[in-house]
């Protein structure tokens, strides 16, 4: 591998990288149908996340971030046009293993994961039919700005609710928590968020928490920003950079799909993940709440203990239940 970076760095230039990590995603993602863990867990992440103790992200500085609007099944203008479609617009990943990716198990290698379950099931609800969805692959810089034009109806990408993110966009209840946490090759010298990442080349998506993170405290290390937070262990792969720093409950589905790395440290933040929605389209929020209710309910019975089971207890073992909603007034 190192021998192909090497080989890659003499083509030369932005564009060349640009083709490389195009061509390099490609290998990567087509054996995700058959990607699993050791059965040690080894490839995956070793016992129960826990991020309990962990601090809350440095963004959130507003109080109760991820209370929501009051679920409601009442139509109003956001509605009302998604209707008028017929087709519910979600901006989602399509390269996050176990989350939103391409699964070639499935005929025709359709978009697959716990996301996408969720997607369908508010399209279910709005629509009456878990298909009637257009989606949009997106970024992560792009999640924001795809929703403020009014490319999408709503994200659901593993996206972090937080203060910053709330001036530009609304959130609906937490449906998953998670934490930020280092993935580094076996054998590396990192060890965590901590001085071990001195002189380290860390990389990271744009618009990301983990962006965010490392520029209040980098320990040192030298940043490398991509538009994709795959594109990070393809980098990783290629010997361009040396560690990654991400939402552990990504980086746990990145150690299934490669072996030859792992999560080290502990999660240094809590972060819950929303579904996220123009700021304008307060129907709307109160309308997947009220799916996520619906979602949530019925124990291990329920439809989101389903999705996980199905989806993340592969890679990310010992979630027992979904985040509490939290709801503020008006």
């Amino acid at each position: 591998m190192r021998r192909a970076a090497g080989r890659l760095r003499g083509w030369g230039g932005v564009s060349a990288m640009a083709v490389a990590c195009a061509v390099t995603a490609a290998t990567v993602l087509l054996p995700l149908a058959s990607a699993a863990p050791d059965a040690a867990g080894g490839a995956a992440v070793r016992g129960p996340v826990s991020t309990a103790a962990a601090p809350a992200a440095p963004l959130d500085t507003c109080q109760d971030p991820e209370a929501s609007l009051r679920p409601s099944g009442l139509d109003g203008a956001a509605i009302a046009r998604i209707k008028a479609a017929g087709k519910l617009v979600a901006g989602v990943d399509q390269n996050s293993f176990r989350w939103g990716y391409r699964n070639q198990a499935e005929d025709g290698g359709g978009l697959d994961g716990f996301d996408i379950d969720l997607v369908k099931a508010i399209a279910q609800d709005i629509l009456g039919d878990p298909n009637a969805v257009i989606y949009r692959a997106i970024p992560t810089s792009q999640r924001i700005p795809a929703l403020q034009e009014g490319r999408v109806d709503i994200v659901v990408r593993t996206m972090t609710i937080n203060c910053k993110r709330l001036e530009e966009v609304a959130f609906s209840t937490a449906y998953f928590e998670a934490g930020q946490q280092v993935l580094a090759p076996r054998g590396s010298k990192i060890t965590g968020y901590d001085t071990s990442l001195r002189d380290q080349r860390i990389c990271f998506a744009a618009g990301s928490t983990a962006e965010a993170t490392l520029k209040a405290q980098s320990y040192g290390s030298v940043p490398v920003t991509v538009p994709n937070q795959l594109d990070c262990l393809v980098r990783l792969q290629l010997g361009e950079v040396d560690g990654i720093v991400t939402d552990n409950a990504l980086a746990a589905g990145q150690a299934a799909q490669d072996p030859s790395v792992r999560l080290v440290g502990s999660p240094f933040t809590r972060e819950f993940y929303g579904v996220a929605m123009n700021k304008d389209a307060s129907d709307l929020v109160r309308r997947v709440n009220k799916v996520l209710e619906e979602y949530r309910s019925g124990g291990d019975e329920s439809r989101w203990m389903k999705s996980y089971l199905k989806h993340l207890q592969p890679v990310l073992p010992g979630v027992t239940a979904p985040p509490a909603p939290k709801y503020r007034d008006g």
